[in-house]
C-alpha cells in the first residue's frame, strides 16, 4: 500500500489539481481515488503563468521559486485540512518550455522548496531524462493507462491539448492529437467567458469549411508519432491560421469543435474509449466526436474525469519510489525505457 499525493497543473491554466491517492501492487496495479480538490489561479498567477515562457531566465527562477513556495502552502493545507500522511508527493509542475526537438523542457516547481515545506518526500521534473534521450518528454501518463486502466482500447485525455495512449504490437503507444481547450478557452475569453460551458456558445455558431480544411492541413497531422505538442506550436502555427479569418467568435469556436473533433475520430476509430479531461465536459464537443467515430467513448465518474492525470502522476512517483520503470520509449520515441523525476527527501 503506497499513500501518494498527485499534484498537476495543466496548459489550460484552470489551476491546480490535487488528489490523494492510495495504490495497492497485487497481481494488479489498484488505485484508490480519496480526496481531491482544485485550487484556481489569481488572475495575476494566471496571467504570469501565461506570458512567463517569453520572459528571461532571471525571471523564471524568481517566478519558480514564488510558484514553489505558492504550491507548498496549497499542500500544507491540504494535507492539513484532511490528516495526511502521504508517503510521497508527486508533482507535474508548470510546463514553461516544451521543444523537446531542440532537446529543451521546462517545468517549474522546485522539489527541494516542496520537501522543505512539507517534509515529505517529493518526485519532480518527470519529464527532463526522457529529452535527454531523445525523447518527446511526453506524454507520461500513458504508463498509467496500461498498469491501471487497460481494458480501454483507447484512453483519451481532452485537456489543454487533446492526447491518446493505447497498445499495439505489445507496446504502448501513445501521442498528442491536438490543441482542445488551450484553443476553445482562447476564443472563448474573447466573449469574457473562462470557458465555453457544454459547448454552447460553440453549438450556436456556423461552421468555417475553410477555416476547417486549413486547419486539418497543418503539417502536425501528417507526422506519424512519436509526437507532442507545445503551447509554441500552439501559439505560432495553429493560432495565426485561426486568426486569419475574421469572423464571430461562435463560429470559430464551432469550427475549432469540428476540428478537434475529426483528429480525435482519425486516431481513435473504433473500440472502447475511455475520456477524461475537462473537454469531457463539453457536451457539443463529446456529440461531434460521437458522430465522427465508431467508437464508443465512456465518460466515468466525474471525480475520475477531473483527476485522473493527478492520479497517474501519484502512481509515476510511486513507480519513482519503487525504481520501477515509469517513461516508456514506445512511447516518446527515447533510446530506452527509463525512471522519470528527482527525488528530494
Amino acid at each position: 500500500m503506497y499513500k501518494a499525493i498527485g499534484l498537476m497543473s495543466g496548459t489550460s491554466l484552470d489551476g491546480i489539481d490535487l488528489a490523494y491517492l492510495e495504490f495497492q501492487k497485487g497481481r494488479q496495479w489498484h488505485a484508490d481515488l480519496k480526496q481531491c480538490t482544485t485550487i484556481s489561479y489569481s488572475k495575476k498567477w494566471r496571467q504570469t503563468l501565461a506570458e512567463l515562457h517569453r520572459e528571461p531566465i532571471a525571471i523564471i527562477r524568481q517566478t519558480e521559486r514564488e510558484y514553489s513556495q505558492l504550491l507548498g502552502h496549497y499542500l500544507n493545507d491540504f494535507i492539513q485540512s484532511h490528516s495526511l500522511k502521504p508517503d510521497i508527493i508527486a508533482s507535474h509542475g508548470h510546463t514553461v518550455w516544451h521543444q523537446p526537438e531542440q532537446g529543451i523542457n521546462l517545468q517549474i516547481g522546485d522539489g527541494r522548496i516542496l520537501h522543505a515545506m512539507t517534509k515529505t518526500p517529493i518526485v519532480c521534473d518527470f519529464r527532463s531524462q526522457d529529452v535527454r534521450l531523445g525523447g518527446q518528454g511526453a506524454p507520461l501518463v500513458p504508463i498509467g493507462d496500461e498498469l491501471l486502466f487497460g481494458e480501454y482500447t483507447y484512453c483519451l485525455n481532452l485537456g489543454g491539448f487533446s492526447n491518446l495512449s493505447f497498445s499495439k504490437d505489445g507496446k504502448r503507444r501513445a501521442f498528442d492529437i491536438c490543441p482542445a481547450n488551450i484553443a476553445l478557452n482562447h476564443y472563448a475569453k474573447k466573449e469574457g467567458l473562462a470557458y465555453d460551458k457544454k459547448g454552447q456558445m460553440a453549438r450556436s455558431g456556423e461552421l468555417i469549411p475553410i477555416l476547417l480544411d486549413h486547419l486539418n492541413a497543418l503539417d502536425y497531422y501528417q507526422t506519424k508519432p512519436p509526437k507532442s505538442l507545445g503551447k509554441e506550436w500552439f501559439e505560432t502555427v495553429f493560432l495565426p491560421v485561426v486568426e486569419d479569418f475574421d469572423r464571430p467568435n461562435k463560429d470559430i469556436l464551432r469550427t475549432l469543435c469540428e476540428h478537434i473533433a475529426t483528429q480525435i475520430a482519425r486516431a481513435c476509430p473504433d473500440g472502447t474509449t475511455l475520456v477524461t479531461g475537462g473537454g469531457a465536459h463539453n457536451s457539443f464537443l463529446m456529440e461531434l466526436i460521437s458522430q465522427e467515430s465508431n467508437s464508443q467513448f465512456e465518460i466515468p465518474e466525474t471525480k475520475l474525469v477531473d483527476y485522473k492525470e493527478a492520479l497517474i502522476f501519484g502512481l509515476l512517483g510511486v513507480l519513482n519510489l519503487r525504481g520501477e520503470v515509469n517513461c516508456l520509449a514506445s512511447v516518446t520515441g527515447a533510446s530506452r525505457d527509463s525512471i522519470g523525476g528527482l527525488q528530494f527527501h
